[in-house]
């Protein structure tokens, strides 16, 4: 059954959220703001009873958790989640199409592996996915009022934060596994000493202004 919506960012209504007949996919992403690595997506199927259960065990809005907490939580939604799916958009990508598209890209590229087919997607945010051929429904702060939506950002938040903790022995020095690729303080002094790695976003201004600064044992 196809559901029909309209093209407009409006909060997610109960009926809207529970509808039984619906494939409804919740989908977010994580790291738009990092300076370095990936921005990650995810996607995420429940049905009615099991979207209640995991509001019972405290699934929301990825960044109000702690590490520990999300990582709990993950094999509780992929055990109970209808179909789930990740999705993401490299470097290269962000500084080709620039971190807005390169983040609804993912959120495609998400949507388009999972194993089940949604009937509508509920995207976290106020900007539709182009060229996504599925019904879709934008939903500001949906992370907060929509339990596959807040699943999704989990999945993904975990997965990323993973990826930047290997890659922090691949290119040490920028205090990555403590930042997760964001703009700490130490991070963008490292930056500024080392200067940046080849999965550091070169269009991010703040990445391009520190690399004007000299380079160590040089002046200009």
């Amino acid at each position: 059954m196809m559901v029909k919506v309209r093209n407009t960012s409006v909060a997610i209504t109960p009926t809207l959220a529970s509808t039984p007949a619906a494939i409804i996919a919740g989908v977010d992403e994580v790291g738009r703001g990092a300076l370095f690595g990936p921005v990650v997506a995810g996607a995420v199927i429940l049905d009615a009873s099991t979207s209640a259960d995991l509001a019972t065990l405290g699934v929301t809005d990825s960044k109000r958790l702690t590490a520990p907490r999300r990582e709990a939580l993950v094999p509780q939604i992929k055990s109970q989640a209808r179909a789930y799916a990740l999705g993401l958009a490299t470097v290269h990508e962000i500084d080709r199409l620039n971190i807005l598209q390169a983040s609804l890209l993912a959120m495609r590229r998400a949507i388009c592996r999972l194993s089940v087919a949604p009937e509508l997607c509920l995207v976290d945010g106020n900007q539709r996915i182009p060229d996504l051929a599925v019904p879709q429904q934008t939903v500001v702060k949906g992370d907060q009022v929509d339990v596959a939506i807040a699943a999704a950002s989990i999945l993904a938040k975990v997965w990323r934060d993973a990826l930047i903790v290997r890659l922090d022995r691949r290119y040490p020095g920028y205090d990555l596994a403590s930042n997760k690729g964001y703009g700490s303080a130490r991070h963008r002094e490292a930056i500024a000493r080392l200067g940046r790695s080849p999965q550091h976003r070169q269009s991010f201004k703040v990445a391009q202004q520190l690399s004007l600064l000299p380079e160590p044992g040089r002046s200009h």
